[in-house]
């Protein structure tokens, strides 16, 4: 039986090499992508309690972006944004939910919400999806856990766990219940010899922060609240998914020549009392909401490293194309994370807010909230006038204020000035 290499995605960010590199034989891929997960909360990044053991062992046999970003801190369109390759605005994907779904308490039956999403859905249609492109080449591709845009084949999969509802059904299971239907797809690919597109996706450590019994003991003492030990807890049950994934590549003979990729979908800092989340992360313009680890991992091919280098999960798609010998559709405009040297020479990258709800399907305009800037060692935040209008430009050296708390706007404006007008020519709504 022919073997096939095995390109994992998992995301939280992890990248490997120096040079630009593609495998003789395609590889296999499998994303792995965590949720509503700061990007400090794991022992590789330097959090004092929690426990991330085999993350930390992927980051160290990867070429590790600590500095990686997602364009928009929301759960929705940042998946979408990993999957095409394109900024929001670009694929049309602003959102999580269609015009009115909050203020209108409509819910998932409704049919002005099933007519929302399939709006949605039908902008999907039209992608280049990583899978969809990959397909052409003959892989298989499998969706597990989130995924938004209606039945698993709307993104490009040719195998799947979510059937259609709005943020996962069945694929919600994957990680949580089991992660057999994962192994049962790659004995089928490798069965067929085709390599193969794996989407791990799990519902971890989002809400219901739930985690068993035996991993909240750790943290019950340890953190300052039983919310956050919940939270921390769950981030461990997430790192335990990811050991047992690894171990099945191993096992298989699959990991030597896979590439796995970690990202997270956006960020989360746990309420002290509420298992919900806090201002400044998920659904905010500040890093809180949009930083992430990035990790690509490719033993056959990488020497391990880490990069302080500007990562963004709109590279995540081009790379995986290029690592695989495929040619990247020209409106994916990320960088390939395996050409370290173009990736250290970026000193600028963008994203967008827009609202949970969209304003209008059909016109990002219409929704958005903030767009954003790093460039160099500062990063730029500017309202948009509409839905924002009581907000103002905010200015941060984000090298020296990783947390954001000295905004230099008042006292830097000929460089807020030089900054707006760069990032108005990237996107000027």
């Amino acid at each position: 039986m022919r073997a096939f290499s095995t390109l994992v995605l998992l995301v939280a960010t992890c990248l490997c090499s120096a040079v630009t590199i593609r495998a003789e034989t395609p590889p296999n891929v499998v994303l792995i992508i965590s949720d509503d997960h700061h990007w400090g909360d794991y022992s590789f990044m330097g959090h004092p309690e929690v426990k991330t053991p085999h993350m930390d062992k992927l980051a160290s046999q990867s070429l590790l972006f600590t500095r990686g970003y997602v364009p928009s801190s929301l759960c929705c369109p940042s998946l979408a944004t990993i999957i095409s390759g394109q900024f929001p605005h670009q694929n049309y994907i602003t959102s999580n939910d269609p015009p009115g779904s909050s203020d209108q308490k409509l819910k998932q039956n409704d049919p002005v919400f099933i007519e929302g999403r399939e709006k949605f859905n039908k902008h999907m249609d039209q992608l280049n999806t990583l899978p969809r492109v990959l397909g052409k080449q003959g892989y298989l591709s499998f969706q597990t856990g989130k995924w938004w845009q209606g039945n698993f084949a709307r993104g490009g999969f040719t195998h799947g766990m979510t059937k259609g509802s709005r943020h996962g059904d069945d694929g919600l299971k994957i990680g949580r219940e089991t992660m057999q239907p994962m192994y049962d797809f790659m004995k089928m690919a490798k069965d067929e010899k085709k390599p193969f597109f794996l989407w791990y996706a799990p519902f971890l450590p989002h809400t219901p922060h739930n985690p068993p019994d035996r991993l909240l003991a750790k943290y019950k003492d340890k953190a300052p609240s039983p919310t956050i030990a919940k939270y921390w807890a769950m981030v461990e049950w997430l790192d335990e998914t990811c050991g047992d994934l690894m171990k099945h590549l191993d096992e298989q003979g699959l990991a030597e020549n896979t590439i796995v990729i970690y990202v997270a979908d956006n960020g989360w800092i746990q309420d002290p009392e509420k298992p919900k989340y806090a201002p400044r992360s998920k659904q905010s313009q500040y890093d809180g909401g949009l930083r992430t680890p990035i990790m690509v991992r490719w033993p056959a091919k990488l020497k391990p490293s880490k990069s302080q280098a500007l990562a963004s999960s709109i590279d995540i798609a081009p790379t995986v194309l290029r690592a695989a010998g495929i040619e990247a559709p020209k409106e994916m405009t990320g960088l390939n994370l395996l050409d370290t040297a173009a990736v250290d020479a970026r000193k600028t990258i963008y994203g967008e807010i827009f609202t949970h709800d969209s304003q209008n399907i059909d016109v990002p305009a219409a929704s958005l909230r903030w767009r954003w800037m790093i460039d160099g060692d500062y990063k730029i935040i500017v309202p948009d006038s509409k839905n924002e209008p009581d907000a103002k430009v905010e200015l941060y050296k984000i090298t020296t204020d990783i947390n954001e708390e000295r905004d230099l706007s008042l006292t830097q404006t000929e460089r807020v000035k030089e900054l707006t007008a760069k990032l108005d020519a990237w996107w000027k709504p």
